[in-house]
């Protein structure tokens, strides 16, 4: 029996493997609706795709009301093409982030299983799949993970394609990769393009392989990037001619060289973000990096594909290290990559007897030890808490407790079964991290709700008239619009709209005094405040009637909107 036949056998029955699949995609998308939005960026995106679809202008993006050129529209056009086809709520709008990061798993498998065997990319799909920071990111409304599948998506076209021995295929992948590139930069900007561009050049001197370049249809895919992304940056351009100075100056030059959007952090920022991001794995990168790097040292002229994903990996740490704006998200292109070295890794150690050494039996045994010392911190949880937070950090801890019993009990087995079955072991270790990420993640709806202000929305919403001006007072609540389904009016702080109340000076009050005389003469407006503002307003004998509240925000009224209270006009 031939090696590749050994791998083969030794592998999962596609019957088991799709099984796996079904019963992991009903927890991934089954639990995308149990949480509420919480600010900022789950609140602005659903709320910018809901203005979008009540609207119509799919073009010009509003935030609240004003021009929001911050980031390209695809993400919004696919979340509010989802509230058109489902209705608006809280698994719609995360939909296309569940989408994207569900799919790239499957697509890491595939891949893996092209560019080395069919149990490799099975394990990197695996390795994928259990990685904390990608299951929580793929059930987070923001836009990290839909940029990090398309660019994903387009290393593993370049994978396959320069992989491929058929001319035909080869030019298809790369041009799919062009599109792909494309859909990235219509999803967060120029880094769509960019972090391909710098792979390739560090690739290119890391392996002195400079005839790649001509093998990645250079004119013919330029044409269909800009066939994919010119129609928008043109139309919006026309449309607001202020658009291109603020986007591509202001958002993407001064982001990376200054700290204009006090997001910097030390050099090191995204290193504890790396560990607890691949958390299960961390152990088996040195090896992994170590074994693709050495895949050219005997044949120099063939294309490298762990070369490739090396490079991918550090140039968008280096970079984003380096960057003056740091945010968590920004390093998840990098897991995929990743998944797809270990995956490769962990086939190798399995080898022809399909069974695990010491040193992985050592590592689910600590990983289960690690659980179990989890619990002697289960009451420091909530220890800084606010008083009306006791509770609710108190129901977060039955949702510990049931994330560190999985996490323990799966490492326990996998320890077990390292020595029989080395896959199965692989798999059960897997299972159990993606299962302590995900209910760990879901539980956080204890603490998220209150932040969401959903219970808020809920309780006026009805109440209030649908044509009304409604102000935010010194405040930009990024939940409470979508939940209530309407703009408001910014007053004196317009926070991160500044650019949009700048274009359209005459849609805000540019201060207290301004809002004041406005409100002693709008008998109809509603305004939402922290309370500490609220009661402000009141030693100034300002004419307020309390709707309702919670403990962050108060909804407010003229006196004088009483007989409106019942319905709109």
């Amino acid at each position: 029996m031939q090696f590749g036949q050994i791998r083969q056998s030794s592998a999962l029955h596609p019957g088991k493997i799709l099984l796996l699949v079904i019963i992991y995609g009903l927890l991934w998308f089954g639990t995308l609706n149990y949480r509420h939005l919480i600010p900022s960026d789950e609140g602005r995106y659903a709320e910018i795709a809901r203005e979008m679809l009540v609207t119509g202008d799919w073009i010009t993006p509003r935030y609240n009301g004003y021009k929001y050129f911050e980031k390209p529209p695809l993400q919004m056009w696919a979340t509010a093409a989802a509230f058109q086809v489902f209705g608006i709520g809280d698994w719609q709008a995360r939909l296309w982030t569940g989408l994207t990061g569900f799919l790239t798993i499957l697509l890491i498998g595939f891949t893996g299983a092209r560019i080395y065997s069919a149990r490799a990319g099975w394990l990197a799909a695996v390795v994928l799949a259990s990685s904390p920071m990608w299951v929580i990111s793929g059930h987070f409304n923001s836009l990290d993970m839909g940029l990090s599948s398309l660019l994903v998506a387009a290393l593993c076209s370049v994978l396959l394609a320069q992989t491929s021995p058929n001319t035909l295929h080869r030019r298809n992948w790369m041009w799919v990769c062009w599109i792909l590139m494309g859909l990235a930069t219509l999803s967060k900007g120029l880094i769509g393009a960019a972090i391909p561009a710098m792979v390739f050049i560090a690739y290119s001197v890391s392996a002195w392989d400079w005839k790649i370049w001509t093998r990645i249809r250079l004119f013919s895919g330029i044409v269909l990037f800009l066939a994919v992304t010119a129609p928008w940056f043109i139309l919006v351009a026309q449309r607001n001619p202020e658009f291109l100075e603020f986007f591509f100056i202001h958002e993407h030059l001064q982001r990376f060289t200054q700290d204009a959007h006090s997001r910097t952090g030390p050099i090191y920022y995204f290193v504890p973000l790396l560990i607890i991001g691949l958390l299960p794995w961390v152990l088996q990168i040195p090896g992994a990096i170590a074994q693709a790097w050495s895949e050219r040292k005997h044949d120099i002229t063939k294309f490298s594909s762990g070369r490739l994903l090396t490079c991918w990996f550090v140039v968008i740490f280096v970079f984003f290290s380096v960057s003056h704006s740091k945010l968590p998200g920004y390093i998840i292109p990098i897991f995929p990559a990743l998944a797809l070295l270990i995956g490769n890794r962990l086939d190798r150690l399995l080898g022809f007897t399909n069974s695990m050494g010491l040193p992985w039996k050592l590592q689910t045994l600590g990983f289960a030890t690690l659980g179990c010392i989890g619990f002697l911190f289960l009451s420091d949880i909530g220890k800084q808490a606010r008083p009306d937070e006791i509770e609710a950090y108190a129901q977060y801890t039955y949702w510990v407790i049931a994330a560190l019993i999985a996490l323990i009990s799966f490492s326990l087995f996998a320890a077990l079964q390292s020595k029989r079955n080395g896959l199965q072991s692989i798999v059960s270790f897997a299972g159990g991290f993606f299962l302590c990420a995900i209910i760990a993640g879901t539980g956080h709806e204890s603490l998220g709700r209150a932040v969401s202000g959903i219970d808020l929305a809920n309780r006026v919403k009805a109440s209030i008239p649908e044509k009304v001006n409604f102000y935010s007072v010194r405040l930009l609540d990024h939940t409470v619009p979508f939940y209530l389904g309407r703009t408001m009016i910014m007053v004196e702080s317009p926070d991160e709209l500044e650019f949009g109340v700048n274009q359209e000076s005459e849609l805000w009050m540019p201060s207290l005094d301004a809002f004041i005389i406005r409100w002693k003469e709008d008998p109809t407006a509603y305004a939402l405040m922290v309370p500490e503002e609220y009661v402000a307003l009141q030693e100034l004998n300002l004419p307020m009637q309390e709707v309702d509240r919670d403990s962050r925000r108060v909804i407010v009224r003229h006196p004088d909107t009483s007989n409106l209270a019942n319905g709109p006009q």
